[in-house]
């Protein structure tokens, strides 16, 4: 495998561990923010590094349509381009040409679809997206090209796609072969049918990756559902690779999920929340916005090392959002982050601990209770 991976402590299913890569180590649990154009938006790489993110996330469809993958290259990769020197893990394009295209026309070959910026016309295959990815982004942990099926899904349209998507992590493979400074990981998929996330597993490992996501949930499923299909599709996986939840989530979702056995997560969640007045806290959600926050002069939340968290009033906080301030959308995006970075933290420590029972318990006790956690 082309990156180390040290799982130093268990507690029941869950693992706390550090994923080695030339450009530093990812702690595990790990959450990666989203830097959907080369930027975590609203912040500098400065104010990343500081929340403590090991790793970010940057989005291939995003970055072929603008700048462009050719010019990417040209700059020195994305690396180089946004400042950014610790690891970066590029999705494969395939969830936003679903969600955000025009798709006129999906096949085995590949998907064409047009731009939502101008509607020109693009071709991404499994061998396009990992040519992007790895050798004009230049990106660390490069995701292998699938098909994320849109929910709900019945079993034949389910099994359509979680053929197709393991048919191109394949291609994928082949298309990657094997590098010394970057690593692949394939896609289970199966959406919420227990048998094709067991085939869809067993044809990735049958295939070999240096890392295995779970796709196609937090797409409508609700959180019930998606703690239902955690609690095996984890361990259909290889217990000795980093195991990654796409597009996951709410702080509630990442115990749920870390409890079931998952080390990597990213979303956007928290930069847009902080864009619309909502902060997380280790007492759960709270929306700025509100007026009880007019003359509230303690800060956001002194548990959270980030200086947004810790040096400004929440009414301060509710001025900013409520006159529509810029450095209103910052500094919740900042803190934000910084709960997250916070929230995978504790539980790793929670892990090495043997307590990560009593921290679910105490965590839903003051989330769920107060709020949407």
């Amino acid at each position: 495998m082309t990156f180390a991976f040290d799982i130093s402590a268990t507690d029941g299913r869950a693992r706390t561990g550090v994923l080695k890569t030339p450009r530093g180590d990812i702690r595990t649990p790990a959450f990666m923010p989203v830097g959907t154009a080369a930027t975590v938006k609203a912040l500098t790489v400065d104010q990343v590094k500081q929340t403590g993110a090991d790793i970010l996330l940057g989005n291939t469809y995003h970055l072929m349509l603008r700048p462009g993958p050719e010019r990417m290259e040209r700059l020195g990769g994305l690396h180089n381009f946004m400042r950014w020197d610790k690891p970066i893990l590029t999705d494969s394009g395939g969830f936003q040409v679903m969600s955000l295209s025009g798709i006129s026309k999906l096949t085995e070959e590949a998907v064409t679809f047009s731009s939502h910026i101008d509607g020109s016309k693009h071709v991404l295959t499994p061998e396009r997206s990992i040519e992007i990815q790895a050798d004009r982004l230049g990106s660390d942990i490069v995701m292998q090209l699938d098909e994320c099926v849109a929910w709900p899904a019945e079993e034949p349209r389910a099994r359509s796609g979680m053929e197709l998507s393991a048919r191109w992590a394949r291609r994928s493979k082949d298309a990657f072969g094997t590098r010394d400074a970057q690593a692949l990981f394939g896609i289970q998929q199966g959406s919420t049918f227990e048998t094709l996330r067991r085939e869809s597993s067993d044809r990735l490992r049958e295939i070999g990756f240096d890392g295995y996501a779970i796709g196609g949930l937090a797409v409508g499923e609700g959180h019930q559902a998606m703690c239902e299909v955690l609690d095996y599709a984890p361990q259909m996986l290889p217990a000795d690779r980093p195991r990654y939840l796409m597009g996951v989530g709410k702080p509630v979702d990442l115990v749920e999920a870390v409890y079931r056995g998952v080390d990597m997560f990213d979303c956007v969640l928290p930069t847009r929340a902080g864009r619309h007045g909502q902060a997380w806290t280790w007492n759960g959600p709270i929306n700025l916005k509100n007026a009880r926050f007019a003359e509230d002069q303690d800060p956001l939340d002194p548990q959270v090392p980030c200086p947004a968290s810790v040096d400004y009033s929440k009414a301060y906080l509710h001025h900013l959002i409520r006159a529509d301030e810029i450095l209103g959308k910052v500094l919740l995006s900042w803190h934000n982050i910084a709960f997250f970075q916070a929230l995978t933290a504790a539980m790793g420590a929670a892990i090495a601990e043997g307590r990560l029972e009593a921290f679910r318990r105490d965590f839903h006790a003051r989330h769920v209770t107060n709020g949407a956690g």
